[in-house]
């Protein structure tokens, strides 16, 4: 039978356990995907935690977003085959064996990523790529400062700014998360912790400041972004992982910036969401055979040591960059060590003596 992580009760992921279930029939319309990895996003520790915005009745299976093969399809479902590699995009479920999901949730896996990368690209890139374009409209020769730039949406910023034509400062708590940010395009790289970002910001800017903020962190550095912004500015609120920062009115005053936080929801905004999403499949990498140094998917670079990822929600630190992913069934190759038969204390306790039992690290 399949397995699941589950969440039975909320709270932090030494809570969450690993089940089997019996395969559910497809309805109209419907696929059957079998998972080869899902990516570990901070949502899925909040979601676990009831602390996320969108609540699922208990009991529930976290993960966001996955990679795999169709297996099966109804004949109601259009444009989809069995044995297509897939992207699959969800609210929760991906942490399992199998997932049942309509066609619209899936995107082609490019030939060019594994299923590691896949499952560690739509969500960070998507948001990024909405975020900047349609949010922060950001313009070629403008400054894009880009916090928290070792982790998965981070590091997705500092590559779109790159692309779009921004000069890219990336700021990051290591010089491990640094190297890998200016492997991926980043042009000048601030070190938490050895001097105040801000006064960096200005010394790299002439004291002009940044025109687009990336903020998935919040709390200080929110805080501290409103004061190393150029006129006109936009501050893009990604996330709260560092607290709830507080916007001081005498800093916001003449114009001067504009808080903006994206959203994805219906309507135009939804499809405003799908179209960032397939576009920026297709621009980062799709059907390229050598996609440009800091275009291609950091595979081993972007998946993180153990249970680092869901164990430290609040400021957590990884060996690497903060991505990880729960491979259900992924060999150990080059590039690609691999943990087997850790416990379930901690997210990766969930999976000891099961296929599920195989988490990627740096």
């Amino acid at each position: 039978m399949p397995k699941a992580v589950v969440c039975r009760e909320l709270g932090p992921p030494e809570r969450l356990r690993l089940e089997t279930f019996a395969s559910v029939p497809l309805a109209p319309g419907q696929v059957r995907v079998a998972i080869q990895a899902a990516g570990i996003n901070f949502p899925d520790i909040l979601m676990a935690a009831g602390e996320y915005q969108l609540k699922p009745e208990l009991p529930f299976t976290p993960g966001v977003e996955a990679a795999g093969d169709v297996i099966e399809v109804d004949g109601a479902a259009d444009g989809v085959a069995v044995g297509d590699r897939v992207i699959v995009k969800m609210r929760y479920g991906a942490y399992a064996d199998e997932a049942v999901v309509a066609p619209s949730q899936l995107t082609p896996l490019p030939s060019t990523f594994d299923y590691a990368e896949g499952a560690t690209f739509l969500a960070g890139h998507s948001t990024a790529y909405h975020a900047l374009i349609d949010r922060g409209q950001i313009r070629p020769g403008e400054v894009l400062l880009v916090h928290g730039a070792g982790g998965g949406v981070g590091l997705a910023a500092v590559e779109i700014g790159k692309l779009l034509g921004a000069s890219v400062i990336a700021a990051a708590s290591s010089e491990e998360k640094l190297a890998v940010a200016q492997a991926r395009g980043a042009d000048h790289p601030v070190l938490y912790g050895r001097e105040p970002f801000r006064d960096a910001v200005k010394r790299i800017t002439d004291g002009r400041g940044a025109d687009v903020v990336f903020d998935p962190v919040g709390g200080e550095i929110f805080e501290d972004s409103l004061r190393c912004i150029a006129w006109g500015a936009r501050i893009l609120v990604i996330g709260f992982t560092g607290g709830i920062g507080l916007a001081r009115t005498n800093l916001l005053d003449q114009g001067r910036e504009r808080a903006r936080r994206p959203r994805w929801r219906g309507g135009a905004e939804k499809s405003s969401a799908r179209r960032s999403a397939d576009q920026g499949v297709a621009g980062l990498g799709g059907g390229r055979k050598d996609p440009p140094p800091h275009l291609a998917p950091a595979a081993a670079g972007r998946l993180c040591a153990g249970n680092a990822a869901l164990d430290r929600p609040q400021g957590h630190r990884t060996r690497g960059v903060d991505d990880a992913v729960v491979c259900p069934s992924c060999p150990a190759k080059a590039g690609h060590p691999v943990l087997r038969g850790f416990s379930i204390q901690s997210l990766p306790s969930v999976i000891t003596g099961s296929p599920l039992s195989r988490v990627m690290t740096a």
